[in-house]
């Protein structure tokens, strides 16, 4: 299976917007936290997902119905908002909807500044 030039470089650029925003918000990228990445999907594919999440190298996080009968699945991994590493993550969670037959829906997380040393 191979991810589809196209969507990769769709989700890229959404990738920046969200990077600026971070920056704006005072993000320092190289700071580890934790990342949210959502999925959707039928039931049956959200619970296998969830149950491979560990060996995918991300941590289940929840469950949720939405009112169109699709189930969300959410993730989560420690990172950075380096660019490098969004780019990365985006492309496991294409693959991850390739082969899952579940939808990539975004990922998000807080901006993060400069530790408190008080």
């Amino acid at each position: 299976m191979k991810i589809d030039p196209a969507r990769l470089a769709e989700e890229i650029a959404g990738n920046a917007d969200v990077l600026r925003q971070l920056a704006e918000n005072g993000d320092i990228g190289i700071i580890i936290r934790t990342i949210d990445v959502h999925f959707k999907g039928a039931r049956s594919q959200c619970e296998i997902l969830s149950e491979e999440a560990e060996s995918l190298g991300f941590e289940f996080v929840d469950f949720g119905e939405y009112e169109d009968g699709d189930w969300a699945c959410d993730l989560s991994v420690p990172g950075t908002t380096d660019e490098d590493f969004i780019t990365d993550l985006t492309r496991r969670a294409l693959m991850i909807e390739l082969t899952h037959g579940v939808e990539f829906d975004g990922w998000g997380c807080n901006a993060v500044g400069e530790p408190d040393n008080g």
